[in-house]
């Protein structure tokens, strides 16, 4: 690796997936697949929401943001992903590494943002169904939405403002898209104060937003076993299993990631990890919410029927 300072930094090089070279070909198919299935399955979602009245709530409004968000998620890394694959050209400018990074932790947080307005939803639908309509009413869940959006954004450009100033001793990134940690491990510079700023980021846009997912679901189970029914039981599964598939995906990577000791290298870990979330959670998002949810299903055989017709 090249030894120098940040201002003879004009690319930083993405050594990409821990694969074999004659398996790339392979691994270009299969990724190439999976976020054109990414992209269509969660704008199907986005669609289907648009155009059918029944599914104009609060659970759909939010689903309808977090297809959005799983869409520019993947986008942010899979498809320079694909062309350094392709091309073998694994360089990357350093503005658009920056760039790279500030978007994947934007839509990072965001996920955790809206999974957790997902979450709170759900509380008031099955602890408060009376007066559900009153308090999730349009403006209560547009402001979440727009709160999401901020602190998202707020929390991602604190890492990118503390990581511009810093000098770079080599320009090699162990991982296949600009992560934070990453890239800091290529700084000469004193990082602590971004390490104290990931560490309060992290409470404040993960731990935070899963302690209250947690908290809403112990309301909703306490509320379950007050009236204990087969369908009532049925009906809690029905309107929450979907959102908890999803969370229990999203956040059991991240556990997997960070406490679950592996053989394998930190950084293929890592990699791994990260494929997990920017890959596979977003291509199975609209599978899980299509193949639980009696709704969207009813939804797309209305549209299925509707082309039918047309054509």
């Amino acid at each position: 690796m090249r030894r120098e300072n940040q201002s003879s930094v004009s690319e930083f090089l993405l050594l990409g997936l821990p694969i074999q070279p004659g398996q790339q070909g392979v691994f270009f198919t299969l990724f190439l697949g999976m976020y054109l299935t990414t992209v269509l399955g969660n704008l199907l979602i986005i669609l289907l929401i648009r155009l059918d009245s029944r599914l104009h709530t609060p659970m759909y409004f939010f689903l309808s943001h977090l297809a959005l968000t799983d869409i520019s998620f993947s986008s942010v890394t899979v498809p320079k992903m694909l062309i350094n694959m392709q091309t073998q050209d694994q360089s990357i400018p350093y503005a658009g590494c920056i760039a790279q990074m500030y978007f994947f932790i934007f839509f990072t947080d965001l996920d955790n943002f809206l999974l957790t307005s997902m979450a709170y939803d759900r509380y008031v639908a099955i602890c408060h169904p009376l007066h559900y309509m009153t308090i999730m009413r349009e403006g209560l869940c547009t402001l979440l939405v727009a709160i999401s959006w901020i602190l998202s954004c707020a929390s991602a450009l604190s890492h990118t403002l503390l990581l511009a100033p810093l000098s770079f001793c080599a320009d090699t990134v162990h991982h296949f898209f600009c992560d934070l940690g990453a890239l800091l491990k290529l700084s000469c510079s004193d990082i602590s104060l971004n390490e104290l700023v990931i560490f309060t980021a992290g409470v404040a846009v993960i731990t935070i937003p899963l302690m209250c997912i947690l908290i809403s679901y112990g309301f909703i189970g306490a509320t379950i076993l007050k009236v204990p029914s087969t369908r009532g039981i049925c009906k809690a599964l029905s309107t929450c299993g979907s959102h908890l598939s999803v969370v229990f995906l999203y956040y059991g990577t991240i556990i997997w990631l960070y406490f679950v000791p592996s053989s394998s290298t930190s950084s293929d870990k890592n990699i791994i990890a990260s494929v997990m979330y920017t890959v596979v959670t977003p291509l199975l998002n609209p599978f899980i919410y299509s193949l639980r949810n009696r709704d969207m299903k009813g939804a797309l055989e209305k549209l299925f029927n509707r082309v039918t017709v047309l054509s």
